[in-house]
């Protein structure tokens, strides 16, 4: 027990996550801060069918609270606003309603094709849920009723996307991004292609320092960002950086994907975490980084911060970007938590 500490996988020295799923995680998300309980809940969907659920107590300990399996490998999952339930996207088509209270789960959503992202959507006029799918259509439930209250035709499959009342964007297969404005009922409100050459893999939305959302960072699988503001005051405030790429053999750089990005609830600052096994904190205004781990014995899949911004958590597990011939079942999935509030502040001008 003690004397095993040299073969570590945990880089960091951060606190791993009791029982983790059998294989990759696919999905990452921490409970709302709505909770009448001050609680930490963290959610995980994987390539095993599953989504677990722990709560994460303050000493960093996790407590494996539950667990539910879908007909096929998890996409992605959400929290209902309350933090009472989970939202369970798969390939098998369906979405499912966690109900954590009475551990109950039901259909809430379908597709004719595999579900990729989920997202809660409230409003003060409604509350709904929103589903991107590979079947080219960007669906919103009441979950109350069988039938969407509305169905949208997308260019392409939904690769990628975020919601931020008022704003939802959805990242395509094709390199196409789509704006929606959320008041009243979900419109269109821009269409661009994507800033970065190579095909997107995450995208998540900033806020502006009235907390209202006001534009996204857009992650590509060649190790580039692109930091994108809806509405840009100078066209300079846009910009890419590149990220996750390492000094390979005879001068050639390895370029590594991007796999997921958040933002930090309370300081704006992001993380991006990639293929190369490293996680790294950016802050965007001031354009420069503020950390980056040491590379971890796998790729990291997802990542996200508590609803406080005290913990960050990462997955590490294979995503196949070296192909099967890398894939080593011996290496199993992991998920940390680390405490990172201080190193996400912003920098001080």
């Amino acid at each position: 027990m003690f004397g095993a500490a040299q073969t570590t996988t945990n880089r960091m020295n951060d606190f791993e996550v009791a029982s983790p799923p059998d294989d990759s995680v696919t999905a990452l998300e921490f409970s709302p801060s709505t909770l009448q309980v001050p609680k930490n809940f963290l959610i995980a969907g994987s390539w095993d069918n599953s989504v677990r659920c722990w709560e994460v107590e303050q000493n960093g300990a996790t407590v494996p609270k539950s667990m539910k399996t879908m007909g096929g490998p998890v996409l992605d999952v959400c929290w209902s606003d309350d933090g009472t339930k989970v939202f369970m996207a798969s390939c098998d088509k369906q979405v499912k309603l966690w109900d954590l209270a009475s551990d109950q789960v039901m259909q809430v959503a379908a597709h004719d094709g595999p579900v990729k992202t989920c997202h809660m959507v409230k409003g003060p006029n409604y509350t709904c849920l929103m589903t991107g799918s590979w079947d080219k259509t960007l669906k919103f439930w009441d979950t109350r009723t069988p039938n969407p209250m509305m169905a949208i035709n997308l260019p392409e499959r939904c690769y990628c996307a975020d919601v931020d009342y008022p704003m939802a964007v959805v990242g395509t297969a094709g390199r196409g991004l789509i704006i929606y404005s959320l008041e009243n009922t979900p419109t269109e409100y821009k269409r661009q292609e994507s800033p970065l050459k190579y095909q997107h893999r995450t995208i998540s939305i900033f806020k502006d320092k009235k907390k209202a959302p006001t534009g996204y960072a857009l992650g590509s699988i060649e190790g580039r960002v692109a930091i994108q503001y809806v509405n840009p005051v100078n066209p300079k405030d846009n910009f890419t950086f590149k990220c996750h790429r390492s000094t390979g053999t005879s001068g050639f750089q390895d370029i590594y994907a991007v796999n997921d990005i958040a933002f930090h609830p309370v300081h704006g600052t992001l993380v991006t975490v990639g293929s190369d096994g490293t996680f790294s904190f950016w802050d965007k205004d001031a354009r420069t980084k503020l950390k980056s781990s040491e590379a971890m014995d796998q790729s990291i899949t997802k990542c996200g911060f508590n609803a406080n911004g005290q913990i960050f958590a990462y997955a590490v597990g294979y995503d196949w970007s070296k192909g099967h011939e890398y894939f080593n079942p011996a290496k199993k999935p992991q998920i940390f938590l680390r405490s990172c509030y201080d190193e996400l502040k912003p920098r001080a001008n």
